[in-house]
């Protein structure tokens, strides 16, 4: 009897851990998706045709052949785009993960559209 009571208990401990580890990992954002959408501030670079985004946590190194980035700079802007080397970048920002308690990304970004959401940085 004791034995059953023992063994129907340990089955209820491992379904709750099971269920903590899936509530875990449900919160847990990926790092190493593909396309990104991201709101900040549009800045020139320190070179010709580069530019930079900063976000609350963010700061992105763009690029793009479609979008007029020039046009925008000092505006907040919302821009959607591709992440270079996904997985090289997935594998950094999990790494600055583990290191920091709020890592800011950091990564190189193709954009394909922008929408502009305020004429000035705030």
């Amino acid at each position: 009897m004791n034995s059953l009571k023992m063994g129907l208990g340990l089955i209820a401990l491992l379904m709750c851990v099971c269920l903590l580890l899936l509530g875990a990992a449900q919160d847990t954002t990926d790092t190493s998706q593909q396309t990104r959408t991201v709101t900040g501030c549009l800045r020139t670079g320190d070179h010709a045709n580069e530019y930079h985004l900063i976000a609350e946590s963010a700061k992105w190194d763009l690029k793009s052949d479609k979008v007029r980035l020039a046009d925008h700079v000092g505006h907040q802007v919302k821009v959607d785009g591709v992440v270079s080397n996904a997985a090289f970048h997935g594998i950094k920002e999990d790494l600055k993960a583990e290191v920091h308690k709020i890592p800011t990304e950091t990564g190189d970004l193709t954009v394909t559209n922008l929408e502009m959401v305020n004429d000035s940085c705030n």
